[in-house]
Protein backbone atom coordinates (compact mmCIF):
# COMPACT_ATOMS: atom_id res chain seq x y z
CA UNK A 1 0.00 0.00 0.00
CA UNK A 2 1.42 3.33 -1.14
CA UNK A 3 1.63 5.75 2.05
CA UNK A 4 0.55 9.07 1.79
CA UNK A 5 3.23 12.20 1.12
CA UNK A 6 2.48 14.26 4.57
CA UNK A 7 4.02 17.74 4.06
CA UNK A 8 5.38 18.89 7.20
CA UNK A 9 6.42 23.37 7.41
CA UNK A 10 10.27 24.25 7.06
CA UNK A 11 10.92 26.51 9.84
CA UNK A 12 15.06 27.12 9.36
CA UNK A 13 17.04 27.20 5.94
CA UNK A 14 20.35 25.85 6.35
CA UNK A 15 23.01 28.17 4.38
CA UNK A 16 25.59 25.89 4.48
CA UNK A 17 23.61 22.55 3.58
CA UNK A 18 21.67 24.47 1.34
CA UNK A 19 18.35 22.39 3.06
CA UNK A 20 14.86 23.59 4.01
CA UNK A 21 14.20 21.97 7.97
CA UNK A 22 11.19 21.38 9.63
CA UNK A 23 11.38 21.47 13.69
CA UNK A 24 12.53 17.39 14.09
CA UNK A 25 14.60 17.61 11.54
CA UNK A 26 16.16 20.56 12.31
CA UNK A 27 17.46 19.44 16.39
CA UNK A 28 21.04 18.03 14.59
CA UNK A 29 21.60 21.69 14.14
CA UNK A 30 21.05 22.64 17.22
CA UNK A 31 22.06 19.77 19.70
CA UNK A 32 25.68 18.90 17.55
CA UNK A 33 28.42 21.30 18.41
CA UNK A 34 29.72 20.28 14.68
CA UNK A 35 27.18 22.17 12.78
CA UNK A 36 26.67 25.26 15.27
CA UNK A 37 29.07 27.10 12.88
CA UNK A 38 26.24 26.41 9.91
CA UNK A 39 24.13 29.88 8.80
CA UNK A 40 20.81 29.27 9.88
CA UNK A 41 17.95 31.79 8.40
CA UNK A 42 14.13 31.85 7.65
CA UNK A 43 13.06 29.38 5.17
CA UNK A 44 13.69 29.97 1.67
CA UNK A 45 11.79 29.22 -1.32
CA UNK A 46 13.33 27.89 -4.59
CA UNK A 47 16.69 27.61 -3.02
CA UNK A 48 17.96 26.51 -6.09
CA UNK A 49 17.08 28.86 -8.80
CA UNK A 50 18.30 31.79 -5.88
CA UNK A 51 21.91 30.71 -5.56
CA UNK A 52 24.66 33.82 -5.20
CA UNK A 53 27.51 33.19 -7.32
CA UNK A 54 29.58 34.66 -5.25
CA UNK A 55 29.19 33.11 -2.23
CA UNK A 56 26.87 29.85 -2.81
CA UNK A 57 24.47 31.35 -0.71
CA UNK A 58 20.58 31.47 -1.27
CA UNK A 59 19.24 34.69 -2.96
CA UNK A 60 16.87 36.24 0.22
CA UNK A 61 16.66 40.15 -0.99
CA UNK A 62 16.69 42.18 -3.61
CA UNK A 63 18.91 45.45 -3.86
CA UNK A 64 16.83 48.30 -5.15
CA UNK A 65 19.19 50.89 -6.42
CA UNK A 66 21.55 47.91 -8.07
CA UNK A 67 18.46 46.03 -9.46
CA UNK A 68 19.33 42.65 -8.41
CA UNK A 69 19.52 39.65 -6.05
CA UNK A 70 21.71 39.33 -3.08
CA UNK A 71 22.57 37.10 -0.14
CA UNK A 72 22.89 37.67 3.26
CA UNK A 73 26.63 38.32 2.52
CA UNK A 74 26.33 40.25 -0.13
CA UNK A 75 23.54 42.65 2.06
CA UNK A 76 26.31 43.03 4.45
CA UNK A 77 29.20 43.79 2.53
CA UNK A 78 29.17 45.21 -1.06
CA UNK A 79 25.53 46.25 -0.93
CA UNK A 80 25.77 47.14 3.16
CA UNK A 81 22.68 50.33 3.50
CA UNK A 82 21.34 50.11 0.29
CA UNK A 83 17.83 49.62 -0.24
CA UNK A 84 17.30 45.93 0.34
CA UNK A 85 13.49 44.26 0.61
CA UNK A 86 12.21 40.45 0.54
CA UNK A 87 12.39 38.60 -2.89
CA UNK A 88 8.86 38.60 -2.33
CA UNK A 89 8.21 42.26 -1.83
CA UNK A 90 10.38 42.73 -4.88
CA UNK A 91 8.62 40.70 -6.53
CA UNK A 92 5.02 42.36 -5.89
CA UNK A 93 6.46 45.42 -6.86
CA UNK A 94 7.72 44.42 -10.04
CA UNK A 95 4.91 42.45 -10.82
CA UNK A 96 3.00 45.60 -10.48
CA UNK A 97 5.44 47.51 -13.14
CA UNK A 98 5.51 44.51 -15.24
CA UNK A 99 1.40 45.06 -15.12
CA UNK A 100 1.90 48.82 -16.00
CA UNK A 101 4.46 47.52 -18.90
CA UNK A 102 1.63 45.31 -20.33
CA UNK A 103 -0.69 47.85 -20.36
CA UNK A 104 1.78 50.42 -21.83
CA UNK A 105 2.51 48.33 -24.27
CA UNK A 106 -0.79 46.72 -25.55
CA UNK A 107 -1.55 50.67 -25.21
CA UNK A 108 1.17 51.15 -28.05
CA UNK A 109 0.90 48.38 -29.72
CA UNK A 110 -3.22 49.71 -30.23
CA UNK A 111 -1.49 52.61 -31.42
CA UNK A 112 0.40 51.05 -34.04
CA UNK A 113 -2.22 49.11 -35.46
CA UNK A 114 -4.45 51.17 -35.52
CA UNK A 115 -1.94 53.39 -37.64
CA UNK A 116 -1.57 50.14 -39.73
CA UNK A 117 -4.90 50.72 -40.20
CA UNK A 118 -5.00 54.04 -41.27
CA UNK A 119 -2.22 53.62 -43.64
CA UNK A 120 -4.36 51.05 -45.21
CA UNK A 121 -7.18 53.34 -45.20
CA UNK A 122 -5.49 55.90 -46.70
CA UNK A 123 -3.63 53.14 -49.34
CA UNK A 124 -7.07 52.80 -50.73
CA UNK A 125 -7.77 56.47 -50.28
CA UNK A 126 -4.75 56.99 -52.51
CA UNK A 127 -5.49 54.73 -54.92
CA UNK A 128 -8.86 55.75 -55.70
CA UNK A 129 -8.27 59.90 -55.41
CA UNK A 130 -5.24 59.13 -57.88
CA UNK A 131 -7.48 56.80 -60.27
CA UNK A 132 -10.16 60.12 -59.95
CA UNK A 133 -7.19 62.48 -61.06
CA UNK A 134 -6.37 60.23 -63.56
CA UNK A 135 -9.93 59.93 -65.09
CA UNK A 136 -9.75 63.80 -64.91
CA UNK A 137 -6.45 64.18 -67.00
CA UNK A 138 -7.15 61.35 -69.76
CA UNK A 139 -9.77 63.79 -70.23
CA UNK A 140 -8.31 66.80 -70.27
CA UNK A 141 -5.36 65.34 -72.53
CA UNK A 142 -8.09 63.93 -74.81
CA UNK A 143 -9.94 66.99 -75.38
CA UNK A 144 -5.85 68.70 -75.73
CA UNK A 145 -5.30 66.47 -78.01
CA UNK A 146 -8.41 66.65 -79.82
CA UNK A 147 -7.88 70.33 -80.01
CA UNK A 148 -4.68 69.67 -81.87
CA UNK A 149 -6.10 67.47 -84.22
CA UNK A 150 -8.80 70.37 -84.87
CA UNK A 151 -6.03 72.95 -85.33
CA UNK A 152 -4.24 70.52 -87.61
CA UNK A 153 -7.60 70.28 -89.42
CA UNK A 154 -8.32 73.72 -89.87
CA UNK A 155 -4.04 74.79 -90.80
CA UNK A 156 -4.41 71.76 -93.56
CA UNK A 157 -7.63 73.36 -94.75
CA UNK A 158 -6.24 76.99 -94.51
CA UNK A 159 -3.05 76.04 -96.78
CA UNK A 160 -5.35 74.06 -99.07
CA UNK A 161 -7.59 77.20 -99.16
CA UNK A 162 -4.38 79.38 -99.94
CA UNK A 163 -2.57 76.85 -102.48
CA UNK A 164 -5.76 76.79 -104.62
CA UNK A 165 -6.10 80.30 -104.67
CA UNK A 166 -3.18 80.99 -105.85
CA UNK A 167 -2.68 78.36 -108.43
CA UNK A 168 -6.36 79.99 -109.79
CA UNK A 169 -4.95 83.00 -109.71
CA UNK A 170 -1.66 81.89 -111.46
CA UNK A 171 -3.58 80.21 -113.98
CA UNK A 172 -6.14 83.18 -114.54
CA UNK A 173 -2.67 85.20 -115.44
CA UNK A 174 -1.47 82.46 -117.39
CA UNK A 175 -4.43 82.44 -119.55
CA UNK A 176 -4.20 86.55 -120.25
CA UNK A 177 -0.75 85.86 -120.95
CA UNK A 178 -0.53 83.00 -123.70
CA UNK A 179 -3.39 85.31 -124.66
CA UNK A 180 -1.22 88.21 -125.12
CA UNK A 181 1.50 85.80 -127.00
CA UNK A 182 -0.89 84.94 -129.44
CA UNK A 183 -1.51 88.91 -130.02
CA UNK A 184 2.17 89.96 -129.93
CA UNK A 185 3.06 86.58 -132.46
CA UNK A 186 0.06 88.36 -135.13
CA UNK A 187 1.65 91.82 -134.73
CA UNK A 188 5.02 89.78 -135.45
CA UNK A 189 4.04 87.92 -138.67
CA UNK A 190 2.75 91.78 -139.62
CA UNK A 191 5.58 93.11 -139.00
CA UNK A 192 7.55 90.76 -141.17
CA UNK A 193 4.76 91.11 -143.73
CA UNK A 194 5.65 95.19 -143.73
CA UNK A 195 8.85 95.12 -143.79
CA UNK A 196 8.72 92.86 -147.24
CA UNK A 197 6.56 95.50 -149.31
CA UNK A 198 9.30 97.10 -151.90
CA UNK A 199 6.61 100.01 -153.16
CA UNK A 200 8.36 102.87 -150.36
CA UNK A 201 4.68 104.96 -150.02
CA UNK A 202 3.05 101.39 -149.10
CA UNK A 203 5.78 100.81 -147.09
CA UNK A 204 5.64 104.11 -144.98
CA UNK A 205 1.50 103.57 -145.25
CA UNK A 206 1.68 100.29 -143.48
CA UNK A 207 3.68 101.10 -141.08
CA UNK A 208 2.40 104.18 -140.02
CA UNK A 209 -1.41 102.29 -139.42
CA UNK A 210 0.91 99.46 -137.49
CA UNK A 211 2.19 101.80 -135.05
CA UNK A 212 -0.91 103.65 -134.31
CA UNK A 213 -2.34 100.23 -133.36
CA UNK A 214 0.43 99.10 -130.94
CA UNK A 215 -0.17 98.31 -127.35
CA UNK A 216 2.63 99.51 -125.16
CA UNK A 217 1.76 97.51 -122.05
CA UNK A 218 4.06 94.87 -121.69
CA UNK A 219 3.42 92.15 -118.55
CA UNK A 220 5.46 92.23 -115.38
CA UNK A 221 4.83 88.90 -113.09
CA UNK A 222 5.82 88.71 -109.81
CA UNK A 223 4.70 85.95 -107.58
CA UNK A 224 5.67 86.67 -103.71
CA UNK A 225 4.20 83.50 -102.80
CA UNK A 226 7.36 82.21 -101.12
CA UNK A 227 7.52 85.16 -98.66
CA UNK A 228 4.04 84.56 -97.65
CA UNK A 229 4.67 80.84 -96.93
CA UNK A 230 7.78 81.69 -94.76
CA UNK A 231 5.24 84.28 -92.88
CA UNK A 232 2.54 81.56 -92.49
CA UNK A 233 5.45 78.74 -91.59
CA UNK A 234 6.40 81.24 -88.95
CA UNK A 235 3.23 81.72 -86.70
CA UNK A 236 2.79 77.66 -87.02
CA UNK A 237 6.27 77.32 -85.57
CA UNK A 238 6.07 79.74 -83.07
CA UNK A 239 2.40 78.70 -81.89
CA UNK A 240 3.59 75.08 -81.80
CA UNK A 241 6.60 76.10 -79.78
CA UNK A 242 4.59 77.90 -77.45
CA UNK A 243 2.13 74.83 -77.07
CA UNK A 244 5.41 73.07 -76.39
CA UNK A 245 6.74 74.94 -73.99
CA UNK A 246 2.98 74.93 -72.14
CA UNK A 247 3.06 70.69 -71.83
CA UNK A 248 6.64 70.76 -70.49
CA UNK A 249 5.45 73.22 -67.54
CA UNK A 250 2.74 70.52 -66.80
CA UNK A 251 5.21 68.31 -64.77
CA UNK A 252 7.42 71.57 -63.64
CA UNK A 253 3.79 72.45 -61.90
CA UNK A 254 3.19 69.26 -60.28
CA UNK A 255 6.41 69.49 -59.18
CA UNK A 256 6.37 72.62 -57.44
CA UNK A 257 3.06 71.98 -55.83
CA UNK A 258 4.34 68.96 -54.76
CA UNK A 259 6.69 70.70 -52.72
CA UNK A 260 4.68 73.57 -51.59
CA UNK A 261 2.10 70.89 -50.26
CA UNK A 262 3.23 68.08 -48.17
CA UNK A 263 0.81 64.61 -48.11
CA UNK A 264 -1.59 64.70 -45.30
CA UNK A 265 -0.06 61.49 -43.78
CA UNK A 266 3.09 62.80 -44.30
CA UNK A 267 2.61 65.71 -42.22
CA UNK A 268 0.66 64.14 -39.58
CA UNK A 269 3.22 61.82 -38.81
CA UNK A 270 5.58 64.06 -38.94
CA UNK A 271 3.84 66.51 -35.97
CA UNK A 272 2.93 63.69 -33.87
CA UNK A 273 6.84 62.38 -33.85
CA UNK A 274 8.20 65.32 -33.17
CA UNK A 275 5.25 66.67 -30.26
CA UNK A 276 6.61 63.39 -28.74
CA UNK A 277 10.68 64.05 -29.28
CA UNK A 278 10.47 68.03 -27.41
CA UNK A 279 9.89 66.16 -24.30
CA UNK A 280 12.82 63.37 -24.67
CA UNK A 281 16.61 63.88 -23.93
CA UNK A 282 19.30 66.30 -25.31
CA UNK A 283 20.84 65.57 -28.38
CA UNK A 284 24.57 63.43 -27.58
CA UNK A 285 27.76 65.04 -27.53
CA UNK A 286 30.03 62.29 -26.28
CA UNK A 287 30.82 58.96 -28.83
CA UNK A 288 29.56 57.38 -25.72
CA UNK A 289 26.66 59.14 -25.60
CA UNK A 290 26.06 58.30 -29.24
CA UNK A 291 26.59 54.45 -28.78
CA UNK A 292 23.19 54.56 -26.47
CA UNK A 293 21.71 55.00 -30.66
CA UNK A 294 23.99 52.19 -31.61
CA UNK A 295 22.19 50.15 -35.16
CA UNK A 296 23.10 47.07 -36.53
CA UNK A 297 23.25 47.68 -40.43
CA UNK A 298 24.46 45.48 -43.11
CA UNK A 299 24.41 46.20 -46.92
CA UNK A 300 21.51 44.90 -49.14
CA UNK A 301 22.96 42.77 -51.39
CA UNK A 302 19.45 42.91 -53.83
CA UNK A 303 20.13 46.60 -54.36
CA UNK A 304 24.49 46.60 -54.95
CA UNK A 305 25.03 47.66 -58.70
CA UNK A 306 26.83 44.38 -60.56
CA UNK A 307 30.36 46.43 -60.34
CA UNK A 308 29.96 45.74 -56.33
CA UNK A 309 31.25 43.15 -54.61
CA UNK A 310 30.46 42.21 -50.75
CA UNK A 311 32.12 41.03 -48.41
CA UNK A 312 31.94 40.11 -44.51
CA UNK A 313 28.69 39.40 -44.25
CA UNK A 314 27.71 42.12 -46.22
CA UNK A 315 29.19 44.71 -44.05
CA UNK A 316 32.11 45.49 -46.89
CA UNK A 317 31.69 46.79 -50.04
CA UNK A 318 34.47 47.23 -52.71
CA UNK A 319 33.66 48.78 -56.20
CA UNK A 320 35.34 46.00 -58.77
CA UNK A 321 34.88 47.72 -61.94
CA UNK A 322 35.31 46.61 -64.54
CA UNK A 323 34.23 43.36 -63.00
CA UNK A 324 30.51 42.62 -62.65
CA UNK A 325 29.27 39.76 -60.59
CA UNK A 326 26.43 37.72 -61.64
CA UNK A 327 23.56 39.19 -59.22
CA UNK A 328 20.30 38.18 -60.62
CA UNK A 329 18.17 40.89 -62.43
CA UNK A 330 15.90 42.60 -59.77
CA UNK A 331 13.79 45.82 -59.49
CA UNK A 332 15.58 47.35 -56.40
CA UNK A 333 18.87 47.02 -58.14
CA UNK A 334 20.66 50.08 -58.77
CA UNK A 335 21.73 49.85 -63.05
CA UNK A 336 23.69 53.10 -63.65
CA UNK A 337 25.52 54.24 -60.32
CA UNK A 338 27.35 52.23 -58.00
CA UNK A 339 25.08 52.19 -55.08
CA UNK A 340 24.15 50.02 -52.30
CA UNK A 341 21.61 50.72 -49.92
CA UNK A 342 21.06 48.71 -45.95
CA UNK A 343 18.66 46.34 -45.68
CA UNK A 344 17.55 47.91 -42.63
CA UNK A 345 15.27 51.29 -42.46
CA UNK A 346 15.66 54.22 -40.15
CA UNK A 347 12.68 55.34 -38.77
CA UNK A 348 11.02 57.84 -35.72
CA UNK A 349 14.15 57.17 -33.80
CA UNK A 350 17.59 57.91 -33.00
CA UNK A 351 20.55 56.07 -34.80
CA UNK A 352 24.32 55.59 -35.04
CA UNK A 353 26.28 53.94 -36.75
CA UNK A 354 29.91 54.16 -38.09
CA UNK A 355 31.85 53.55 -41.45
CA UNK A 356 35.34 53.15 -43.07
CA UNK A 357 36.05 54.67 -46.00
CA UNK A 358 38.97 53.78 -48.43
CA UNK A 359 39.56 56.24 -51.90
CA UNK A 360 38.32 59.55 -53.17
CA UNK A 361 34.77 59.11 -54.26
CA UNK A 362 32.72 57.98 -51.85
CA UNK A 363 29.52 58.90 -50.96
CA UNK A 364 27.60 58.25 -47.63
CA UNK A 365 24.25 59.46 -46.69
CA UNK A 366 20.62 58.53 -46.54
CA UNK A 367 18.06 58.13 -48.98
CA UNK A 368 14.40 57.39 -49.00
CA UNK A 369 12.94 53.49 -50.71
CA UNK A 370 11.61 55.28 -54.31
CA UNK A 371 14.92 56.41 -55.62
CA UNK A 372 15.10 55.36 -59.22
CA UNK A 373 17.51 52.31 -60.07
CA UNK A 374 17.47 51.86 -63.31
CA UNK A 375 17.75 55.29 -65.14
CA UNK A 376 20.64 57.40 -65.75
CA UNK A 377 19.70 60.51 -64.63
CA UNK A 378 20.66 62.85 -61.47
CA UNK A 379 17.93 61.96 -59.45
CA UNK A 380 19.12 58.70 -59.19
CA UNK A 381 22.09 58.91 -57.24
CA UNK A 382 22.29 60.21 -53.85
CA UNK A 383 23.65 63.47 -54.64
CA UNK A 384 21.21 64.79 -57.19
CA UNK A 385 17.41 64.81 -55.70
CA UNK A 386 15.72 66.70 -53.26
CA UNK A 387 14.81 63.13 -50.48
CA UNK A 388 18.75 62.07 -49.96
CA UNK A 389 21.78 63.54 -48.05
CA UNK A 390 24.95 62.36 -48.60
CA UNK A 391 28.65 63.49 -47.78
CA UNK A 392 31.30 62.87 -50.28
CA UNK A 393 35.15 62.43 -49.89
CA UNK A 394 37.12 63.91 -53.18
CA UNK A 395 40.20 63.02 -52.65
CA UNK A 396 40.97 66.84 -51.37
CA UNK A 397 37.68 67.74 -49.31
CA UNK A 398 34.82 66.58 -47.47
CA UNK A 399 31.63 68.23 -49.70
CA UNK A 400 27.93 67.96 -48.83
CA UNK A 401 25.64 66.86 -51.48
CA UNK A 402 21.63 67.57 -51.07
CA UNK A 403 19.42 68.79 -54.15
CA UNK A 404 22.18 68.07 -56.75
CA UNK A 405 23.82 70.85 -54.82
CA UNK A 406 27.63 70.43 -53.56
CA UNK A 407 28.59 72.34 -50.27
CA UNK A 408 32.34 72.14 -49.57
CA UNK A 409 33.29 71.80 -46.17
CA UNK A 410 36.24 72.76 -44.01
CA UNK A 411 37.16 69.47 -42.09
CA UNK A 412 40.18 67.75 -42.05
CA UNK A 413 40.44 63.79 -43.69
CA UNK A 414 38.91 61.07 -41.53
CA UNK A 415 38.88 57.44 -42.45
CA UNK A 416 36.35 56.27 -39.62
CA UNK A 417 32.96 58.45 -39.76
CA UNK A 418 30.01 58.33 -37.24
CA UNK A 419 26.60 59.22 -38.86
CA UNK A 420 23.64 60.33 -36.51
CA UNK A 421 20.36 60.32 -37.56
CA UNK A 422 17.41 61.44 -35.17
CA UNK A 423 14.69 60.95 -37.61
CA UNK A 424 11.92 62.66 -35.03
CA UNK A 425 14.35 65.68 -34.90
CA UNK A 426 15.23 66.27 -38.81
CA UNK A 427 18.71 65.99 -38.02
CA UNK A 428 21.33 63.87 -39.81
CA UNK A 429 24.82 64.55 -38.86
CA UNK A 430 28.42 63.12 -39.76
CA UNK A 431 31.57 63.07 -37.47
CA UNK A 432 34.95 62.29 -37.50
CA UNK A 433 35.61 59.38 -35.34
CA UNK A 434 39.45 59.11 -33.96
CA UNK A 435 39.49 57.13 -30.23
CA UNK A 436 36.55 58.48 -28.19
CA UNK A 437 36.67 61.85 -30.10
CA UNK A 438 33.77 63.10 -31.77
CA UNK A 439 34.75 65.86 -34.58
CA UNK A 440 31.55 67.54 -36.70
CA UNK A 441 32.16 67.45 -40.30
CA UNK A 442 28.61 68.43 -41.62
CA UNK A 443 25.02 68.68 -40.21
CA UNK A 444 21.96 68.40 -42.16
CA UNK A 445 17.94 69.80 -41.39
CA UNK A 446 15.69 67.31 -42.81
CA UNK A 447 12.06 67.16 -43.20
CA UNK A 448 11.52 63.37 -42.58
CA UNK A 449 8.56 62.35 -43.54
CA UNK A 450 8.93 58.32 -44.60
CA UNK A 451 11.40 55.63 -43.67
CA UNK A 452 15.12 56.12 -44.55
CA UNK A 453 17.72 53.73 -45.94
CA UNK A 454 21.40 54.58 -45.39
CA UNK A 455 22.56 54.35 -48.75
CA UNK A 456 26.42 54.49 -50.23
CA UNK A 457 28.09 55.31 -53.38
CA UNK A 458 31.24 54.24 -54.35
CA UNK A 459 31.94 56.13 -57.64
CA UNK A 460 35.28 55.05 -58.08
CA UNK A 461 37.36 51.53 -59.18
CA UNK A 462 38.65 50.52 -56.18
CA UNK A 463 36.80 52.54 -53.69
CA UNK A 464 35.26 50.73 -50.67
CA UNK A 465 33.52 51.25 -47.57
CA UNK A 466 33.14 48.91 -44.28
CA UNK A 467 30.37 48.89 -41.93
CA UNK A 468 32.27 48.98 -38.43
CA UNK A 469 31.41 47.09 -35.42
CA UNK A 470 30.90 49.77 -32.85
CA UNK A 471 32.74 47.45 -29.73
CA UNK A 472 36.09 47.94 -31.90
CA UNK A 473 37.86 50.74 -30.91
CA UNK A 474 38.31 53.46 -33.40
CA UNK A 475 42.28 54.50 -34.27
CA UNK A 476 43.76 57.33 -32.24
CA UNK A 477 44.38 60.61 -34.14
CA UNK A 478 47.40 61.04 -36.12
CA UNK A 479 50.05 63.77 -35.59
CA UNK A 480 48.90 67.04 -37.82
CA UNK A 481 52.32 66.64 -39.78
CA UNK A 482 51.40 62.99 -41.26
CA UNK A 483 47.87 63.13 -41.30
CA UNK A 484 47.06 60.95 -44.52
CA UNK A 485 43.55 61.22 -46.69
CA UNK A 486 41.02 58.43 -46.35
Amino acid sequence: MQMKKIWVKAVKSCLTCMVNYCEEHLRPHQENSKLHSHQLTEPVKDRDLRTCPAHRSPLVAFCRPDGQCVCQECGQDEHRGHALVSLDAARRDKEAELRDTQLELERKLKLNENAIARLQANHKSVLVSVSEVKAVAEEQFGELLAAVRKAQTDVMLFLEEKEQAALSQASGIRTHLEHRSAQMERRRQGLESIASISNTALFLEEYCKFKNTEDGAFPSVYIGLKDKLSGIRKVITDSTVHLIQLLQNYKVQLQDFCKEEEYDIRTQVSAVVQRKYWTSKPEPSTRHQFLQYACDISFDPDTAHRYLRLQEDNRKVTNTTPWEHPYPDLPSRFVHWRQVLSQQSLYLHRYYFEVETSGAGTYVGLTCRGIDRKGDERNGCISGNDFSWSLHWNGKEFTAWHSDTETPLKARPFRRLGIYVDFPGGILSFYGVESDAMTLVHKFECKFSEPVYPAFWLSKKENSIRIMDLGEEPEKPMPASVQAAP
